[in-house]
């Protein structure tokens, strides 16, 4: 079953230790739904269950706390099983963290999460994964072009911009200048 916006509006509330949080996160979320919404067509694909994702993807961010950042898609898997939704809902949390953790990603760098693979196991994990790169929640929040992700994912190695650089030419890059006019975030 795929959780209405209701629902979904009520996990951010229940989730979100300050009005700031929720607000920077719900926002986030609300945006990166925006701009996988752009993707969708022609695509065999779910569309309710890219929202729902969409929306849901960045719940763990609530449970960070002073842990590392990475441990937010573990926390938000967590945090929505624990709610009961369906591992098919669950995994738009655990699996959208950059374009994909590997478990050799987990013990070469030594990141604090379970070893295992977070990589995307649908088009529609996909997508939220895709479209969550052009937005980021910093001080202030900002759209990232498709050229300023792809230099950024190229620290973590080559393979990472190429995944990348493939994801840019099968979806596209989406529409930034409405979106920044609308929520006043900058595109950089």
């Amino acid at each position: 079953m795929i959780p209405t916006e209701r629902d979904i509006l009520a996990v951010h509330k229940d989730a979100a230790p300050s009005r700031e949080a929720f607000e920077l996160v719900y926002e986030h979320c609300q945006i990166v739904c925006s701009v996988a919404s752009q993707f969708l067509a022609g695509l065999d694909v779910d569309g309710d269950l890219v929202r729902a994702g969409a929306l849901l993807h960045d719940v763990g961010v609530y449970r960070v706390g002073t842990t590392a950042y990475v441990r937010h898609g573990v926390l938000g898997h967590e945090l929505l099983a624990g709610l009961g939704f369906s591992e098919r809902i669950c995994r738009f949390a655990s699996h959208h963290t950059g374009v994909g953790i590997t478990k050799d990603d987990v013990l070469e760098q030594g990141l604090p999460i379970p070893v295992a693979d977070y990589l995307p196991g649908s088009r529609e994990e996909e997508l939220v994964m895709y479209a969550d790169k052009f937005h980021s929640k910093r001080t202030p929040p900002v759209f990232v072009s498709g050229d300023s992700y792809e230099a950024i994912v190229s620290r973590w190695g080559v393979e990472k911009a190429e995944i990348f650089a493939d994801l840019r030419r099968r979806y596209g890059d989406p529409l930034l200048d409405e979106l920044s006019a609308s929520t006043g975030h900058a595109v950089v």
